[in-house]
């Protein structure tokens, strides 16, 4: 390889260490001076939104001074790294200080965000690539970002419920630069700051719930003018960038969205693949002749060989268990889901609001510039995939399953905030020339352009408003809320964990707890005999077979058929069960999978005789609105 590409290569290299460096610093500096002060809560006062703003103006001008130097091309490396502090600090302000009363992290431990704390603390109790669940399994959710989350919370000493707010923060600061510093090769340094600004603003606004996915989602336009630039002959300097480089360049992002969401990595290869598709049909015209497709598709060769490299880091071991004969159950119900956003395609671009003014002149810049913009090319080419991808979703519904496809709406604001980004450039450098560079009109441009930006930067915190109750309201791993009302039943958890630890013995993962209460797992690494919906559940754990069998245990009458029963388990048998006190003995709430209605889930209660547990094989202890039931060993 000659020595200019090595140079480059090793100069981008060196910038994405020293900016991920720089997020690091930022990041964990600000959630540690936030977490010095006692703030209010952010749903009873409106302090903290105010100190959010003022942090969200500095990081803002600060950005803009950036913008400014690059232009100038003034100070250039100083310029640089005030960028990438300055977006790395907006990440954390806009999160973390409307977060800084509470230890728990958006939407709390509710609903999905369980089954995602419940994952940290499994990695974080150990590096093997277990299910957050079920024992003796393999992972088959993603385990990437997880399991470099319970890497740092275990080097901090912490739980993994506690380490997932400043993880979870402090990735998105990280992925922030990675993609500034990915568009500072695909841009001009100013443009770039610009189009990482944007689109990390509205990845903070709609996707940072599921912080797992939204560090791939503020990747995803660099990646895709990345792809888009290794397809093409030749480079217009205008974001394209040919060669293999590119090529290893996508094939790892690729990889990478396979280790942390798999659902992104099908958008992502859906619309790389278009991509190769569009490129093998161009290069058929430009020459006459299908053999000038052979180099496109070897490309999309490559990319897709070294994606499965990269992926197998994770998803190995259940390809092995696969492999080995234990096939999945056909009880995997992750895609029986429809709600009304999945029901129509998304149209930001006509609704009235900044994403939707953003989106507008995006969509109008795509539309305008697509046959001379590599940029608006390799952008438009991801929005059609995402359209593309929605219609399917929708067709399938008719075939009893869907593709998930309203996951995707962060994914195509993305893709448009980009192309409004640099939409908004162009149109002020338009009519800057219409009215002969006059400076009062560029003052003007300049001063919408950043009014528009803090508008949107300081609603962030209401858009998110309900999630932010919630991580206020839910109970934490030490059983408090951080709006200071009284705690729910999460309160008993550490009780009914001593009481597990005291009567079980052994480590926490050498046992298997049955609870309908699954918060309790994602506080405390015990495995669970059942996971808290089908939609999560491994497809190799049999949920609906497991679901049925504890239906059938309630009916019986005697221990001795329970323990009988318990035997002949193709799975491990439960060494404990935490139960509900119920009027008519101990309770169970269960699920069930009743897509395609929607919600798609039916909540049952199955109710124990408690005479079914007063025998010596077990022993009974009552913990506030719990009951524990703990297996003796003599029984086994």
């Amino acid at each position: 390889m000659p020595v200019a590409p090595l140079r480059k290569i090793a100069t981008t290299a060196g910038h994405l260490v020293v900016a991920v460096v720089v997020a690091i610093v930022v990041s964990a500096v600000g959630l540690f001076a936030f977490e010095r002060v006692q703030w209010p809560a952010f749903n009873s006062s409106n302090v903290t939104q105010a100190v959010t703003t003022v942090m969200q103006f500095a990081a803002l001008a600060a950005l803009g001074l950036s913008v400014y130097l690059l232009r100038r091309r003034k100070w250039v490396p100083g310029a640089r790294v005030l960028s990438w502090a300055a977006l790395s600090g907006l990440v954390t302000a806009t999160l973390g200080m409307p977060l800084a009363a509470t230890r728990l992290y958006l939407h709390g431990i509710s609903v999905d965000q369980e089954f995602r704390t419940q994952f940290l603390t499994r990695l974080t109790d150990s590096p093997a690539l277990h299910d957050m669940n079920y024992a003796d399994l393999p992972s088959f959710y993603p385990a990437g970002w997880f399991w470099m989350g319970g890497r740092v919370a275990n080097l901090l000493g912490m739980d993994g419920w506690e380490a997932f707010k400043p993880y979870a923060i402090g990735s998105l600061a990280v992925a922030s630069v990675v993609a500034l510093v990915l568009w500072s090769e695909l841009v001009r340094s100013d443009l770039a700051v610009l189009a990482a600004t944007a689109t990390t603003l509205v990845v903070l606004a709609y996707g940072s719930p599921e912080p797992y996915g939204a560090v791939i989602a503020v990747l995803v336009a660099p990646a895709l003018v990345l792809a888009w630039g290794a397809f093409l002959p030749a480079s217009t300097g205008d974001g394209g960038r040919q060669g293999w480089g590119a090529v290893v360049g996508t094939g790892l992002f690729l990889g990478i969205a396979a280790t942390f969401y798999t659902l992104y990595l099908g958008i992502a290869a859906f619309a790389v693949t278009v991509m190769a598709v569009v490129a093998a049909y161009l290069a058929r015209r430009a020459a006459g002749s299908w053999r000038a497709t052979v180099p496109v598709l070897l490309r999309l060769a490559a990319m897709a060989a070294i994606a499965m490299l990269v992926a197998l880091i994770v998803w190995a071991p259940f390809v092995f268990e696969v492999l080995a004969g234990n096939t999945p159950s056909g009880s995997g119900t992750a895609t029986h889901y429809l709600p009304e956003a999945g029901a129509q395609l998304p149209l930001p671009m006509f609704h009235m609001s900044l994403i939707g003014l953003l989106s507008l002149l995006g969509t109008v810049w795509l539309v305008g510039r697509a046959s001379s913009s590599h940029r608006a090319q390799a952008l438009g080419l991801g929005v059609i995939a995402v359209y593309l991808w929605y219609l399917a979703s929708m067709a399938l519904t008719a075939m009893g399953n869907t593709l998930l496809a309203f996951r995707l709406e962060v994914i195509l604001l993305v893709l448009l905030a980009a192309a409004g980004a640099f939409a908004f450039v162009e149109f002020s450098r338009w009519i800057s020339l219409v009215t002969s560079d006059n400076p009062r009109v560029r003052r003007v441009l300049v001063a919408v352009g950043a009014l528009g930006a803090l508008a949107f930067t300081q609603n962030i915190p209401q858009v998110l408003a309900s999630e932010i109750t919630v991580a206020y309201t839910d109970t934490d791993g030490d059983g408090e809320r951080a709006d200071q009302r009284p705690a729910g039943a999460a309160a008993y958890y550490a009780e009914v964990d001593d009481v597990l630890v005291s009567q079980l013995g052994g480590e926490r993962d050498d046992h298997v707890v049955l609870t309908a209460d699954t918060t309790f797992l994602a506080y405390y690494p015990y495995f669970g005999f059942q996971a808290l919906t089908s939609h999560y559940a491994n497809p190799l754990a049999d949920f609906s077979g497991r679901a049925a069998a504890i239906e059938e245990w309630a009916e019986f009458s005697s221990p001795d058929e329970l323990f009988a029963a318990w035997e002949e388990l193709p799975w491990q048998a439960p060494d404990a069960i935490v139960f509900r006190q119920g009027a008519e003995g101990y309770t169970l709430r269960l699920a069930e999978d009743v897509y395609p209605n929607d919600p798609n889930v039916r909540r049952f209660t199955v109710t124990f005789p408690k005479e079914l547990f007063d025998d010596p094989r077990f022993t009974v202890t009552e913990v506030g609105p719990f009951v524990v039931v703990t297996v003796n060993d003599e029984s086994a």
